[in-house]
């Protein structure tokens, strides 16, 4: 056998050993099972043609993207996602949902990359302005929410009732209609709504401080994956860059959609 043909066959043998290695890679790629509530616009919802989108869908397809693996979202309602990601159900969740110590009991978090506050929405021909023109009103909130709290904490302090809603589109319906007065949830999701659908308007900002996370079970290796993509995606301004996408404004450096932070804990 002359040297040219030896060439050629090691050649051939090397590229015929590396193609069981490459479909195993491709087999054993793992796929991170993302709970979300679909619905949660402009964090998670679906596009004219079924698609899931957001803010929160972009953020996850980049990490997993980043640590070589793909994404499944299973459409979850909000207060189920605590379960589900407790019980090994799903991998992780997002949903805007707030990092709370309370919560962080018992999951775990990546650090934040979104400030937000609560705020009081009314339908556009209301001339209610603020909670203290509620007296003898009724508020819709989303159950288990940031926002269901904040509202049942005050409601014998401003005199309204609370109503409660699965998703913001049954609560937006009521709210057109008059079956309820007024709105509380996170006010990124309804300026969005209020800017793109209408029908609504934001009348109040309420101060919470509070970030969102992407949560996982207790303890969480992924959440330690996560956290360092978050990480890269805030240095390289990836994370301002999505901010930009979907509220059309850049986030100021004082944010925790720029400012580089650690795990809670």
């Amino acid at each position: 056998m002359n040297g040219k043909n030896s060439k050629t066959l090691r050649l051939l043998a090397l590229t015929l050993s590396l193609l069981p290695l490459t479909s195993v890679a491709q087999a054993q790629q793992k796929t991170l099972n993302v709970g979300a509530n679909i619905g949660n616009v402009p964090w998670e919802f679906q596009d004219a043609s079924g698609a899931y989108v957001g803010f929160e869908i972009d953020l996850v397809n980049e990490v997993a993207k980043r640590i070589g693996a793909k994404v499944n979202i299973v459409n979850t309602p909000f207060n189920g996602l605590f379960a589900a990601v407790q019980s090994g159900r799903i991998d992780l969740a997002i949903s805007s949902i707030t990092i709370t110590k309370k919560r962080l009991e018992t999951v775990s978090f990546a650090q934040p990359y979104y400030d937000s506050d609560q705020s009081l929405t009314v339908a556009s021909a209301s001339t209610l302005k603020s909670l203290t023109d509620f007296k003898g009103k009724t508020i819709g909130v989303d159950t288990g929410s940031t926002g269901a709290m904040y509202a049942s904490a005050r409601a014998a302090q401003y005199g309204y009732t609370v109503r409660e809603y699965t998703g913001l589109n049954p609560a937006m319906l009521d709210l057109k209609n008059g079956r309820i007065d007024g709105y509380v949830s996170d006010i990124p999701a309804l300026l969005y709504y209020a800017k793109v659908t209408g029908g609504v308007k934001v009348v109040q900002r309420l101060s919470t401080g509070e970030q969102y996370g992407v949560m996982f079970a207790k303890d969480s290796k992924l959440a330690t994956q996560f956290n360092s993509q978050i990480n890269l995606m805030k240095k390289s301004g990836a994370l301002a860059e999505l901010h930009q996408k979907w509220f059309g404004v850049i986030p100021e450096k004082t944010t925790s959609t720029v400012k580089l932070m650690s795990m809670p804990k």
